[in-house]
């Protein structure tokens, strides 16, 4: 049930967005936060296998890449495709997740993606923080709440947010939206 419950939001986060394919979901996850406990006191590796599928299989659908964000022990890393930190020229760092050391999310990411790397630093399109996890750092500039109909996953609290361009210029500028 976690498991569809996470591809719906997901669905519904990138639907409201509607980023270009090739974009970036960064999900930050506690899964201590889902099952009711305090974030980082009872990591539960399964429910991550079962939150990153289905999150993994609602961006495969649209053609989006995600970044699972590791926790504060690896300084908020991040989890993402080969392909995906390659062609945005972001630099690979040598570590590898585990559940009390990035978290079980960002492990279950590294488990199931095809190639993963871990990089520090990212500039995402749009993004899901469940569980008071903190992703604002790992969206571009101008971050914009998305509301979607339900802000629970199991017991966690979810926060989603898409980017747009930043307005720049003043009076006499022309904008493309």
């Amino acid at each position: 049930m976690i498991r569809e419950e996470a591809y719906q939001m997901a669905v519904e986060l990138i639907e409201i967005a509607n980023p270009r394919r090739g974009a970036l979901m960064v999900i930050g996850c506690s899964t201590s936060e889902v099952t009711g406990n305090k974030i980082g006191t009872a990591s539960v590796p399964e429910v991550a296998e079962e939150l990153y599928q289905g999150i993994a299989q609602a961006a495969a659908e649209h053609g989006i890449f995600v970044a699972a964000q590791c926790c504060e022990h690896l300084n908020r890393a991040l989890i993402l495709e080969r392909e995906a930190a390659e062609a945005r020229f972001y630099e690979a760092v040598n570590v590898k997740p585990q559940p009390k050391a990035g978290g079980s999310f960002a492990t279950a990411a590294f488990k199931f993606m095809e190639d993963p790397v871990a990089v520090e630093h990212i500039k995402a399109d749009l993004g899901m923080d469940i569980g008071d996890t903190l992703i604002g750092m790992h969206l571009k500039d101008v971050a914009v709440p998305v509301r979607l109909t339900t802000d629970k996953l199991g017991e966690a609290h979810v926060v989603c947010a898409q980017t747009r361009l930043k307005f720049i210029g003043g009076e006499r500028a022309h904008y493309l939206l």
